[in-house]
């Protein structure tokens, strides 16, 4: 097929001074997409500010005959998320893609959480996001375009322990996607999540051997065919992972019925309202370590 391009196409993304959403906006540059490198320049725990690592992404991205402009605002309020959408319009007229990826960690068991723990967190992943598609929306609707992709996670889909903020914060972002898949729809809006699994900084301790095939350039590819103008899809969910691409879903089983359901009816049928009758197709993990487990079966079985 046709190499796919994003020439005209504004892009915003947010923690791209390193890792993946460098990677993503690298990638988008050199299909001609002209990019907003955003990044706070903080540490993995979201302590304090450096204006280097934007910076240093854009001017990489020029050097290689890209067009980009860094931005060093705090996705983590309204005001700071209005401020990016202003940076690409005031630099390039338009706004066509937003990429929602900026993230901290402050994991600890649930009974240890603390507010301080728990609320920068959700700051930044869920109302980060809100925070800067909300004006980028304005502007998608308004020209009858846009695409959005969060960066959700398996420890949101499925769990992980010691990341109840983290895991909330994630599957929040899944919900968010699923709306604003159904209310984009009419202005030609799609909106779609990731949860993907890549050695960066924020994930450096937690892969062992299998870190190696974990390469953070392996998810771009998929956030740039959900960006582009020819993605077909809204609304879903995928596992990005050492170049493995698998579809996360929210399903229901054929269930039990009773026009008169008591207690006892749920403890007497409960197998029947658990039972999925065809796993030939899909599968059921029990949490991130069960994903993991399997991908590691997977990249094993491919030879790399």
């Amino acid at each position: 097929m046709a190499e796919l391009g994003f020439d005209g196409r504004v892009a915003i993304i947010t923690g791209a001074g390193g890792g993946l959403g460098r990677q993503h906006a690298e990638l988008l540059a050199s299909r001609g997409a002209m990019v907003v490198i955003n990044d706070l320049g903080g540490s993995v725990h979201g302590e304090g500010g450096d204006v280097g690592p934007a910076e240093k992404v854009a001017k990489e991205i020029e050097a290689m005959g890209g067009v980009a402009v860094a931005d060093t605002n705090s996705v983590a309020t309204p005001e700071g998320g209005q401020a990016i959408v202003d940076t690409a319009v005031e630099a390039f007229g338009r706004i066509d893609i937003v990429i929602n990826n900026a993230g901290i960690l402050r994991d600890k068991s649930f009974h240890n959480l603390t507010p301080d723990l728990v609320d920068p967190v959700i700051d930044v992943h869920l109302r980060g996001a809100f925070n800067v598609t909300r004006p980028a929306w304005v502007k998608m609707r308004e020209q009858g375009y846009g695409r959005v992709v969060n960066t959700s996670s398996g420890s949101g889909i499925l769990g992980n322990f010691g990341q109840a903020n983290y895991g909330a914060a994630k599957m929040g972002l899944w919900g968010f996607t699923r709306v604003l898949a159904q209310e984009g729809a009419k202005y030609d809006i799609k909106a779609n999540a990731i949860a993907p699994v890549a050695l960066t900084r924020m994930t450096e301790d937690m892969f062992s051997e299998m870190a190696s095939l974990l390469k953070p350039e392996l998810v771009s590819p998929v956030v740039a065919w959900l960006s582009h103008e020819d993605c077909s899809v809204s609304g879903e969910a995928f596992s990005c992972a050492g170049g493995r691409i698998a579809r996360f879903f929210v399903g229901l089983t054929q269930g039990y019925f009773n026009p008169s359901l008591t207690i006892e009816d749920v403890a007497e049928h409960l197998a029947e309202i658990r039972e999925v009758k065809d796993m030939k197709d899909f599968w059921e993990p029990t949490s991130l370590t069960d994903e993991l487990a399997q991908l590691a079966e997977t990249l094993g079985a491919s030879g790399m």
